[in-house]
C-alpha cells in the first residue's frame, strides 16, 4: 500500500521505519523538513521510567502556587488563559482520583515498549550508537518529596522498572559535578540518553529515504474522507493515497477535527539553552525535582531544559524563563558556562490533557490513523508508537490494548 505519513519529527520519521518493515510505500510530507519541532530540541531521555501523568491530585494543590510566578515551572500567558481554559477543565477531570489511576496503566504500558522499540530499531537502523545506556538520575533537595519517590518506585516496579535510592554520598560519588545540596536520589539504571535528537532524527529520517521512502516539503490542511484519502494543502497540492498517519505533533489538531476527531490538544512550550562543545561535566541525565528543569550530557553539548509555558503556537518565545532554568542550574551545579555563550531554543510539546497520546483510527476515516499527542516523551515512546500504528494498519492485534489512547475517549 501507498501510505502518507503527515510529520516529520521522531515519531512521523519512526513511523516511516515500521512502515518500509511491512513492505509498504511510504511518503513522508511535511510543512518544514525533519527535525524543525521539539525533536530538534528536546531533553535527549528515552524516560521510560516515567509513569506518572502529569494531572494528579498533588499537582492540583501546586497549581495555584505555580500561577502566581510568571517565571515558575507553569505558566499560563494571560492573553491565551480564556482559549486554554477547555483543556485546564479536561485537566483538572484527568486529576482525579480514578483518572489518575487509568492514565498511570496507559502511560506504563506504552512505557515498557519504549527501550526495547528503541534498541531494536536502532540496531536495525544501524544507529545504536547515537544510544547511550548510562542510567539516569533524580535529584532531591526535600526530604518529604525523596520519600514520596520512594513510594512512586513501588509504582514503578509494578512495570519492571528497576529504581535504586541513593545517598547524598552516593550522589556525589555518581556526579562529582553536583553541589553538596541534595538529600539523596532515585537512580534507574536502565533510563538511556541519546547523542544528539536532531541528529538521531535526521539519521532515521535520511535512513528511512536511503530504504526507500520519498519526502515532499509539504502543509497538509486538510484530509478527506475518501476510501482512498487525499491529504490537501495550499496552491492545490492533492496527494491521494491507501493510508495515511497524522504524526503532526502540536500541529494535528485542525486535521483531526477535519476527521471528526475534537481532541483538546495544546501546546506546551518548553524552553532551553546548551552550550556546544561542553562535554564531561555530568555523566548521565540528571532532573532536579521540585526545581521544573533537567540536564543532558549530549555529544553536542550540555543541555538544561524544562518548564511549562501555554500561550499556544504564535506568541514569541519568553527566554527570561530560560535564564531562570540557568540560575537554577547554576545553584545545584558546579562548573556551568556563561548563559551568554548558550544556545537558547523554545519548542511546542503536543500536550493532553490526561498525558496519554492519541492513537488510533480517525472517526470519519477508518484509513487514517492518528499518531500524535506525545507531550514530554514524543522522543522516548516514539518507536513503540510506530510498531503500534503498524499493527493497526495491518490489521494485527496490537501490542497493547489502544483504548486508553483513543481519539474518541474524550
Amino acid at each position: 500500500m501507498k501510505i502518507a505519513i503527515v510529520g516529520a519529527g521522531i515519531v512521523g520519521c519512526a513511523i516511516a521505519h515500521a512502515l518500509l518493515d511491512e513492505g509498504h510505500e511510504v511518503l513522508i510530507l511535511d510543512k518544514e523538513g525533519p527535525g524543525f519541532g521539539p525533536s530538534r530540541g528536546n531533553a535527549g531521555w528515552i524516560a521510560h521510567t516515567d509513569i506518572l501523568p502529569i494531572a494528579s491530585p498533588k499537582i492540583l494543590r501546586q497549581v495555584p502556587k505555580f500561577l502566581l510566578d510568571p517565571l515558575g515551572p507553569l505558566a499560563i500567558r494571560p492573553a491565551y488563559f480564556p482559549k486554554l481554559l477547555p483543556w485546564l477543565l479536561r485537566f483538572v477531570l484527568a486529576a482525579r482520583p480514578d483518572a489518575f489511576e487509568r492514565s498511570i496503566q496507559g502511560i506504563g504500558a506504552l512505557q515498557q515498549l519504549a527501550l526495547p522499540a528503541w534498541l531494536a530499531r536502532a540496531n536495525r537502523a544501524g544507529l545504536g550508537s547515537h544510544i547511550h545506556r548510562k542510567g539516569g538520575l533524580y535529584a532531591f533537595t526535600d526530604r518529604g518529596a525523596l520519600e514520596e519517590a520512594r513510594g512512586i518506585a513501588k509504582r514503578q516496579a509494578e512495570f519492571g522498572i528497576t529504581v535504586e535510592m541513593v545517598g547524598p554520598e552516593e550522589l556525589r560519588q555518581f556526579e562529582p559535578a553536583l553541589k553538596d545540596k541534595f538529600v539523596g536520589a532515585a537512580f534507574h539504571p536502565d533510563t538511556a540518553h541519546i547523542s544528539d535528537p536532531l541528529q538521531l532524527t535526521l539519521a532515521l529520517f535520511e535512513s528511512a529515504l536511503a530504504r526507500g521512502a520519498i519526502f515532499e516539503k509539504a502543509g497538509i490542511t486538510n484530509i478527506s474522507t475518501a476510501e482512498r484519502p487525499a491529504l490537501i494543502g495550499p496552491d492545490g497540492f492533492q496527494r491521494v493515497v491507501d493510508r495515511a498517519v497524522i504524526a503532526a505533533g502540536a500541529w494535528s489538531k485542525p486535521l483531526a477535527a477535519a476527521l471528526g476527531d475534537k481532541v483538546p490538544l495544546d501546546t506546551e512550550r518548553g524552553y532551553n539553552v546548551s552550550f556546544p562543545g561542553v562535554t564531561g561535566l555530568t555523566t548521565r541525565p540528571i532532573g532536579f525535582e521540585g526545581h521544573g528543569f533537567v540536564m543532558t550530557p549530549l555529544e553536542s553539548g550540555l543541555r538544561i531544559g524544562g518548564a511549562v509555558e501555554f500561550g499556544g503556537l504564535e506568541a514569541a518565545a519568553n527566554h527570561a524563563r530560560t535564564r531562570i532554568l540557568y540560575d537554577k542550574a547554576s545553584q545545584f551545579v558546579d562548573g556551568l558556562p556563561a548563559f551568554e555563550t548558550g544556545t537558547l531554543w523554545m519548542g511546542f510539546r503536543p500536550s493532553l490533557p490526561d498525558s496519554l497520546p492519541v492513537i488510533g483510527s480517525a472517526s470519519r476515516n477508518p484509513h487514517v490513523v492518528h499518531a500524535f499527542g506525545h507531550g514530554h516523551y514524543g522522543m522516548t515512546q516514539s518507536t513503540a508508537t510506530a510498531d503500534l500504528v503498524a499493527a493497526l494498519i495491518a490489521g494485527r492485534e496490537p501490542a497493547i490494548d489502544l483504548a486508553p489512547f483513543s481519539p474518541r475517549r474524550f
